[in-house]
């Protein structure tokens, strides 16, 4: 792992303002101009056009008036780009905001799109484009970062060039770009003694589609399972929904309740529809009952997400649940299940619940994340979490994140802490990955990466930072000995195949498996060896051969 220039910040926050940008008309003019917009730039470039991060102030900005919100991307298939200093093609005459050298989004920890394509693969289908995220195929393995001795993040930054290997697949521009990985990680989880007590509230879906094998049934074992996990005391209430709610078991300690508990449990029957607005509602009004001073107050949802009754759009079921989700703090954790699972419904629940998300394929991902994630990781170690990169325009030609397209948070927003981020738990990592074309004799920085998150408990605003330079990221990518960025690079390549997308020098499908089975040997580690069985499946079913394998539990990863 290289890593270069950390510094530790804490802050109470300089907020900048909101500005609207006319986005989408500034790309059709650029476009028409035919404008060659060529330079994102970032942290080591003049202080007249660059915003200061250590402040969150803006200084006055030169011709390209840079840090200004920008078009979501010219050629947005090849990367946001803006000019470099002294080449600004007389933007302010169109009067349009420049293209950005910033990139700001919210922390993501969910997995559960990488869980659910592989299920579906094993079932025989290719998964639908618009339930693959590649930020949730690269943050389900393991990336080997430095972890922070403290609450809050370490940042680790580096990368490596793309070469035009051969059978690339049909990736262009690959050689002047390079893959650039931003790793942020927590501390890993506390003994189990050592952790706050928990106030779980479990809002389970008994509708008619749960009767399907692999859905009530995996639910019943997965909560008798934590129930032998759970400490003495921790508390649980259970809440069931089908067309309505019903409270089968107030919030009870655990000690001396263990058999009662896995009776209520096991009465758990499937009914009617799926009203998921009055699971929620009803659970969170549990939670609040049931609340507990100094203790992790979660909600935990459980269902195949196909919501059908009542309020079936995620914003307005938690608008419901607004003012007792932000008075008391309370998480919502959602756990899919099920061959037909409604993905993109659970993901905006959990995101704008303030939670994340995973999916359980069988008994045997039940067990992992009820018995060795779920106890350990109830706390959280940061709230609101934003990440911001800013690029040096002078080494930087263009730039794409790949993933995080629903997670994006506006620039003038990083330090503007009313504004939601992502919450993240002890032993988590989270990595964002960007094709980043680099100017030709570029040397010196490439980019900045700062985390910002608020302390769980006294809510004050705290920040880290890595630095990745020209030097760092030079090194070859496929062969160049860091196994783990080339796990990464191949489950955000396989994920933007899925959903056809054309990251520059992406590799075709049989190579990725080809290169997926040789870092399973080298890593040992058995979720790189699924990963090869899922892209070779996926490569099959794209040729039209099909696939009888059988579907195998997603390898979501915490710690």
């Amino acid at each position: 792992m290289n890593q270069v220039s950390r510094r530790h910040e804490k802050r109470t926050g300089d907020r900048a303002g909101y500005r609207s940008g006319g986005r989408a008309g500034a790309v059709a003019l650029l476009l028409a101009g035919a404008m060659a917009l060529t330079a994102c730039g970032g942290s080591g470039s003049s202080s007249e056009s660059t915003r200061d991060l250590s402040s969150g102030k803006r200084n006055g900005q030169g011709s390209t008036g840079g840090g200004q919100p920008a078009p979501d991307g010219v050629a947005p298939e090849m990367g946001r780009s803006a000019a470099p200093a002294g080449e600004s093609g007389d933007v302010s005459r169109l009067d349009v905001p420049p293209p950005d050298y910033l990139s700001t989004f919210a922390l993501d920890v969910d997995t559960a799109s990488y869980g659910y394509a592989r299920r579906t693969l094993g079932d025989g289908r290719l998964p639908a484009a618009e339930d693959v995220r590649p930020e949730e195929f690269v943050n389900s393995f393991r990336q080997g970062y430095e972890r922070p001795e403290g609450n809050g993040f370490s940042v680790n930054v580096d990368g490596a060039r793309i070469s035009s290997a051969k059978g690339g697949g049909g990736g262009t521009g690959a050689p002047d770009w390079s893959l650039l990985r931003i790793g942020l990680a927590t501390k890993t989880a506390p003994p189990t003694a050592e952790r706050p007590p928990a106030a779980l509230t479990f809002v389970v879906d008994i509708s008619g589609s749960m009767a399907e094998t692999g859905r009530l049934d995996l639910v019943r074992k997965s909560l008798t399972l934590l129930a032998d996990e759970l400490r003495d005391d921790d508390s649980l209430s259970l809440v069931t929904f089908s067309n309505e709610a019903e409270t089968r078991l107030p919030m009870t300690r655990v000690k001396g309740n263990r058999n009662r508990i896995k009776d209520v449990v096991g009465d758990m029957q499937p009914a009617q529809s799926t009203n998921v607005e009055a699971g929620i509602k009803l659970g969170y009004e549990e939670s609040v009952e049931g609340h507990r001073e100094g203790a992790t107050n979660r909600v935990v949802l459980l269902s195949d997400a196909l919501a059908n009754t009542g309020e079936t759009e995620a914003e307005g079921i938690l608008k419901k649940i607004d003012s007792a989700r932000r008075e008391y703090g309370i998480t919502l954790f959602g756990v899919g299940v099920g061959s037909d699972y409604g993905d993109a419904f659970m993901e905006q629940l959990t995101n704008k619940g303030d939670g994340n998300t995973t999916y359980v394929g069988d008994e045997t991902q039940a067990r992992k994340v009820f018995v060795d994630q779920l106890p350990a990781h109830l706390e959280i170690r940061a709230r609101d979490a934003k990440a911001q990169v800013a690029f040096d325009r002078k080494n930087v030609k263009q730039f794409r994140l790949i993933g995080y397209e629903n997670r994006k948070v506006a620039d003038e927003d990083f330090r503007n802490d009313s504004v939601d981020g992502g919450e993240v738990g002890p032993g988590h990592t989270v990595t964002a990955l960007y094709a980043v074309r680099l100017r030709e004799g570029a040397s010196g920085t490439v980019a900045k990466a700062t985390v910002r998150w608020l302390d769980p408990k006294t809510r004050k605003a705290q920040e880290e930072t890595g630095t990745v330079t020209t030097g760092v990221v030079d090194k070859t990518l496929w062969g160049g000995g860091n196994d783990r960025l080339q796990v990464a690079a191949v489950a955000a390549y396989f994920a933007d195949r899925l959903r056809g997308g054309d990251l520059p020098g992406a590799p075709g499908l049989g190579e990725l498996a080809s290169r997926a089975s040789g870092l399973a040997e080298s890593t040992e580690d058995s979720a790189v060896e699924k990963l090869a069985t899922a892209i070779g499946q996926a490569d099959r079913l794209k040729r039209g051969a099909g696939t009888d394998d059988d579907p195998e539990p997603s390898e979501g990863e915490i710690g």
